[in-house]
């Protein structure tokens, strides 16, 4: 059997979830929100109301991978071309992202058991 197509990212004041199996979704938890509002929330993201859909398919149509990466690079080209934008990560930030990084390693080796960021 095939291990699911899934992540996870879980965090002190938040959690987002993506399935391969169902690409126009995304499961997000604000854990700073009122007990009234808790939980986990299912958005899906090809409503009119959602960045890009403007540019793809009419609402209600599946978005591939080839759409994420054609976001991507749209949202890297303008902000690159714009002296404005903060492009400009520090070595902190840098290390930063390595250490997610490695913790994501560690949880994937340890049966995708909870690995804090040291």
């Amino acid at each position: 059997m095939r291990p699911p197509l899934r992540f996870e990212v879980n965090g002190s004041r938040a959690s987002l979830a993506f399935d391969f199996e169902s690409m126009n979704e995304l499961h997000f938890h604000d854990a700073t929100a009122a007990d009234t509002e808790a939980g986990l929330r299912r958005l899906l993201v090809t409503e009119p109301a959602h960045p890009y859909l403007d540019a793809s398919w009419p609402p209600g149509h599946g978005l591939g991978c080839d759409h994420a990466f054609v976001h991507e690079i749209h949202d890297f080209v303008t902000a690159a071309a714009d002296p404005e934008a903060s492009l400009h990560p520090s070595f902190a930030d840098r290390l930063q992202v390595q250490r997610v990084l490695e913790a994501v390693e560690r949880s994937a080796a340890d049966a995708s058991r909870w690995a804090g960021v040291t």
